[in-house]
């Protein structure tokens, strides 16, 4: 290469270096520029939020002969200068409903814990502070978010990226400010139990949406004693006429609910857990819960994307209300229950007897199998014939996904007795993970053909229900190691 050559060379080097410099450059400011601009417009957005500011006059239509009175003493109290008649004007209503007695219950109680300040903590709190509890504690790990606010119950657009416990105090504490209100933005783990719940609690309320996370706060409380009501999965759910309050074991159509049942039935616990949840049923045109993207999974594997360890990852779409309904009840259970007002929820028909008499029919079942042996009773409980039909096959066939008129039923045929004779009431008993759920009508024709007849199930049912019956069997024996 010529000297001319190289010079030409090493010019054309420089320019794409300079290129490449000045590139960086602009860019750096361009992105610089950007976040600049944007955080100017976010202030200047909170800026234009109207601040709180002295009553005005109301008009002369329906204006209260006592208006000016109420504002003056609302004044006085939140300058911190209030008397026991000015809280008992407020709490009047409650007063008439609850009773004296009621009330003196409610406002003496000692703490009310509240786990989760979101959509249906934020409501819970609120109406436990309205309504005149003495103390309650909140706990979160999280922060307002732009999302948040299509449910939260008093958090503006000036407390985006506040934690959820600070702006919840912040507005409780304008509502009421002689509650004590001890906020602590922290994640509840099991680890920190003793001190998150600290002060022998009247009542704590679950309003986690985490699994895991959940069922420990609710073992820890069942085991210790202490009070607690649980809020289920108010995603995906539009129907407010289907939201219940029951026991955790009479829940149903509630995958959220179904899940905690399972994990807690895992640690011996399977009732005295009251929950609010909803029997809506998912149909075409609902909402779903939604998968992640793909970009979501370009950005690394699924358990980097949660906030914390074993958070759900996938979008709930979430009707801004029905939050609201599900924080509204858990605070309505609450106050009447510290007020000892009776209460008396319609949950439906109990399962119970429906239980038993699966139980017999499967008896019945293993005693023709065995040669009609008499008095054969099998090692099932109500609770354990509950969980096979509505945790491990949902509440439904096996085979046709009908859920009306169901039983349980051996799915395996009794090993084939090399003398030719028959099983005693002790030999090869069933248990949970030998049964399965069908119609009555698909029972007797799985009796006949397979348990009798020796036929194939795939060759009666078909591949893709000796597949279902896999696919839940493995799903269970997953679960059945924890027991």
């Amino acid at each position: 290469m010529n000297l001319d050559a190289k010079l030409l060379s090493s010019h054309r080097t420089q320019l794409t270096l300079t290129a490449l410099v000045s590139g960086v450059v602009v860019g750096s400011t361009i992105l610089a520029f950007q976040r600049v601009n944007r955080l100017s417009k976010v202030k200047n957005l909170k800026d234009s939020i109207p601040k709180s500011s002295e009553p005005v006059a109301l008009t002369d239509y329906g204006a209260a002969a006592s208006t000016d009175k109420d504002r003056t003493l609302a004044a006085s109290a939140l300058r911190g200068d209030w008397d026991e008649d000015l809280i008992a004007e407020q709490l009047s209503r409650n007063a008439t409903f609850l009773g004296t007695p009621g009330l003196a219950a409610v406002r003496s109680s000692t703490i009310i814990v509240v786990v989760g300040c979101g959509g249906v903590g934020s409501w819970a709190a609120t109406m436990l502070v309205r309504s005149g509890v003495g103390k309650i504690r909140l706990i979160d790990f999280d922060q307002v978010s732009l999302s948040s606010l299509n449910r939260h119950a008093v958090a503006t657009l000036a407390d985006v990226g506040t934690p959820k416990v600070h702006a919840l105090k912040s507005h409780l504490a304008a509502v009421a400010p002689w509650v004590e209100i001890d906020a602590r933005n922290e994640l509840w783990t099991l680890a920190d139990a003793e001190t998150l719940l600290e002060g022998n609690p009247t009542w704590v309320v679950d309003a986690i949406d985490n699994i895991a996370t959940k069922v420990d706060l609710l073992a820890y409380c069942h085991s210790h004693g202490l009070k607690v009501i649980s809020a289920m999965g108010a995603g995906c759910k539009s129907d407010p006429t289907r939201i219940q309050i029951g026991d955790i074991s009479e829940s149903f159509e509630d995958p959220l609910s179904r899940s905690t049942r399972r994990r807690l039935r895992q640690k011996g616990i399977t009732t005295g857990i009251p929950t609010v949840y909803s029997t809506e049923k998912p149909g075409p045109g609902k909402a779903a819960l939604l998968p992640l993207s793909a970009e979501e999974f370009a950005k690394g594997g699924v358990d980097e994307l949660a906030p914390l360890p074993e958070f759900r990852v996938r979008i709930l779409p979430v009707l801004g209300t029905m939050p609201g309904v599900f924080g509204l009840c858990v605070a309505n259970h609450v106050i009447a229950s510290i007020a000892g007002y009776p209460l008396e929820y319609s949950v439906g028909k109990s399962r119970g007897k429906l239980y038993e008499e699966m139980i017999a029919q499967l008896a019945g079942q293993e005693s023709r199998l065995r040669g009609n042996v008499a008095g054969l009773r099998v090692p099932l409980r109500e609770e354990d014939a509950g969980y096979v039909v509505e945790e491990v096959f949902k509440g439904r066939s096996v085979v046709s996904g009908y859920y009306t008129r169901l039983v349980l039923t051996r799915w395996e045929a009794l090993p084939e007795k090399e003398d030719g004779g028959v099983w005693g009431m002790e030999e090869h008993r069933i248990g949970i993970d030998g049964v399965v759920v069908m119609t009555k009508d698909e029972a007797k024709k799985h009796e006949k053909e397979v348990l009798k007849g020796r036929k194939s199930a795939a060759d009666v049912w078909g591949p893709e229900v000796v597949a279902r019956v896999e696919e839940r069997r493995k799903e269970e024996a997953e679960y059945a190691k924890y027991r």
